[in-house]
């Protein structure tokens, strides 16, 4: 057993446990905010972690690109999806009131409301 496999393992372990607290999270959290962040920081972390372990075991194969991709499409897509659901959810007003600490999205939509009515 060489150190590549050392790396590879602890990456791969390493990736594996932050996704399995994220799919925790996402099923013990409470409202849509809260389940979000679960699903989205742990969970690109761990694959990103995984598919590093998985380049370092496959190191000068040509598969090597495809994973290269696959963590560059989480990366660019997995922030632009959770702001998303985060918007919905607030529009919906599927978020508890009680869990907020600030409500800047409240605060945006009378800034950018009162804008609108200026104009009129």
């Amino acid at each position: 057993m060489n150190v590549y496999d050392i790396v590879t393992a602890v990456l791969v372990l390493g990736g594996s446990t932050l996704a399995l607290t994220a799919a925790i999270g996402v099923v013990r959290f409470p409202d849509t905010l809260t389940r979000m962040h679960a699903a989205s920081k742990p969970q690109v972390l761990g694959l990103l972690l995984v598919l590093a372990g998985a380049a370092i075991r496959l190191r000068g194969n040509a598969d090597v690109g495809m994973l290269l991709l696959a963590g560059l499409f989480t990366v660019i897509t997995a922030p632009v999806v959770a702001n998303r659901v985060g918007q919905l959810a607030y529009r919906e007003q599927n978020v508890r009131d009680d869990l907020l600490t600030a409500d800047e999205a409240n605060e945006f939509a009378e800034r950018t409301e009162s804008g609108a009515n200026d104009q009129d």
